[in-house]
């Protein structure tokens, strides 16, 4: 378990990020990152995904200039085509369409910033993940959950959606929306957690 030594701010809604935070013991409060998210002509998704989790953390920095901001972006990728968060349920449809039985790619970008002393980080993650074939039936149902309609990609590997994960190759929490051994390793560095050692150990 950790403990948090410096005010952290985390710039997003997500409730999956909070919950992984959390389950750490990572204390910190909670900001709304508005920010158009769209991708420029001839953006690299890698470039676009960092400079999301960059923005949304610019966003809020000066609300909170004593405080370190965490923000991500989590975007799906498929043959060089970005799968953002689908607008409604024909964009959910074709998402889901594309990416059963194939494997994608998820990104998720991290951004860490201090107001104060300007320091700026931002971390990218990949993990590659296996969809199973799906039946339009199949498909349609799931959208009737109404969980794919706010996920990148139209699907949650922490939700019913993982019913269709065939396989993972790379870290599992990245796929969620928060890569944590890269997001630890950062906190520790920059001071903003330490490691709780109980007696004995």
């Amino acid at each position: 378990m950790y403990k948090t030594i410096a005010p952290l701010v985390l710039a997003s809604q997500s409730p999956r990020r909070r919950e992984l935070l959390g389950r750490m013991g990572i204390e910190f409060s909670l900001a709304s990152a508005d920010i158009d998210e769209f991708c420029r002509p001839d953006e690299e998704a890698s470039d676009f995904v960092c400079r999301m989790a960059e923005e949304k953390a610019l966003a809020v920095a000066g609300e909170f200039p004593g405080s370190w901001i965490l923000a991500a972006d989590t975007i799906v990728v498929l043959q060089g085509e970005v799968l953002g968060k689908p607008e409604d349920r024909s964009a959910a449809v074709k998402m889901l369409s594309k990416i059963a039985g194939n494997r994608h790619q998820v990104l998720t970008a991290f951004t860490l910033y201090h107001a104060a002393t300007e320091s700026l980080i931002t971390r990218l993650d990949s993990s590659r993940v296996k969809i199973a074939a799906l039946s339009a039936k199949q498909i349609s149902a799931y959208i009737d959950t109404g969980e794919p309609l706010d996920k990148a990609g139209s699907y949650a590997v922490q939700g019913l959606g993982g019913a269709f994960v065939e396989a993972i190759e790379g870290s599992p929490t990245n796929v969620i929306g928060l890569p944590l051994p890269l997001v630890i390793n950062e906190l520790l560095l920059n001071k903003i957690i330490t490691l709780i050692v109980s007696p004995g150990d």
